[in-house]
């Protein structure tokens, strides 16, 4: 329900606004849990996410070709993998920033939960099961030393021991408050788009403080703040580098009147471009 509530918010004319024509490719056909078993708990609905995201990539393999501006709207984090199998099938060396109360970087030999949207950019670095890695046939779909991950403050021991060994630079929510958001997306930016390289931003809404975005199904408190978020999309937006983005795990069942749907909306749309001035 994450996307619905997404363009419930005024995405399309929002982006509109600002000079952008937006084409709805629609949602992925995906599987309700409620009708699958699962068969392994360390991997919970593997099955099921694959073939979400293998639909996903086919998806944005298209709007590549196309010229297009993928924009993914989840839901899940774990359809990460299926942009970056798109975006990898078309030959394209992107720079990644993951903005992320977590770090998404376990495997199913760390996970606490066995839920895949804990995995997803291990998996993107070449980390976890094989399954995983290599969907879409190309693995690993992104190189460590071109991410950053960003905003962390709730990470599960195993995860600490494989981002620090991955070669991925990451700044915590101690970093943001120590150096600024300015400062940390100075390098971040630097580290994902050097040379002129092009940026994709997968935006999980749980890095905002839940008092900015409580619809999202595992909010940390002492997250970033409605100001820092805007300036950090501001900010892509000044660098023409931003190539595709994500914008995930947005659950309207938990939200208050939409708010954190309208958010998401205008922290996509200062992404894209929109000014104050």
């Amino acid at each position: 329900m994450g996307p619905s509530a997404i363009r419930a918010a005024k995405l399309h004319s929002t982006l509109g606004k600002i000079g952008h024509e937006v084409l709805d490719g629609g949602n992925v056909a995906t599987v309700e849990s409620e009708a699958r078993k699962i068969k392994d708990p360390q991997l919970k609905y593997l099955d099921e996410v694959m073939l979400a995201c293998k639909r996903l990539s086919q998806s944005v393999t298209k709007a590549m070709s196309s010229n297009e501006f993928p924009l993914v709207l989840g839901g899940d984090h774990s359809i990460a993998i299926g942009t970056w199998a798109g975006l990898a099938a078309v030959g394209r060396n992107e720079g990644l920033i993951w903005i992320d109360a977590h770090g998404d970087f376990n495997t199913h030999e760390t996970s606490p939960s066995g839920n895949i949207h804990g995995m997803p950019f291990a998996a993107l670095c070449g980390f976890g099961d094989e399954r995983l890695v290599k969907l879409g046939g190309i693995a690993p779909k992104a190189n460590p030393k071109n991410c950053v991950l960003l905003g962390i403050r709730d990470l599960d021991p195993g995860e600490k021991k494989l981002i620090a060994k991955s070669g991925v630079r990451y700044y915590t929510m101690r970093d943001i408050d120590e150096m600024g958001v300015r400062k940390v997306m100075d390098e971040a930016l630097g580290i994902a788009g050097k040379g002129g390289r092009k940026i994709h931003v997968s935006f999980d809404i749980d890095v905002m403080d839940p008092a900015f975005a409580k619809g999202t199904g595992t909010p940390s408190p002492g997250g970033m703040s409605y100001r820092e978020a805007h300036l950090a999309m501001e900010m892509v937006a000044d660098t023409g580098q931003l190539q595709s983005m994500e914008m995930v795990e947005v659950n309207p069942l938990l939200d208050d009147q939409n708010k954190t749907g309208e958010l998401a909306v205008g922290l996509i749309a200062s992404a894209l471009g929109k000014r104050i001035m």
